[in-house]
């Protein structure tokens, strides 16, 4: 059994745009419940790939960014915005 995800445990960097992408992805994911995996299958990428990008290891292309927000059903702009 896996363990259950978990939001980030602090708010990104709001000058950091990878931090803040990162943070948003892995919120609305955890808020959805779903695994890295399910998210990955959502928006047809890697599930390796999915985990850099929530670890603001990778530079994101605009068109993943969108995959991204479409499969979280969010607007793209919103995954950009840092926290308030």
């Amino acid at each position: 059994m896996s363990a259950k995800p978990s939001p980030p445990a602090a708010l990104p960097d709001p000058d950091n745009l990878r931090d803040v992408l990162a943070y948003w992805i892995r919120l609305t994911r955890v808020e959805r419940g779903w695994s890295q995996e399910r998210l990955a299958m959502e928006c047809d990428l890697d599930r390796t790939y999915v985990s850099a990008v929530e670890r603001s290891r990778w530079n994101v292309s605009l068109s993943n960014i969108e995959r991204l927000a479409s499969a979280l059903e969010i607007p793209a702009w919103t995954l950009l915005k840092p926290p308030e």
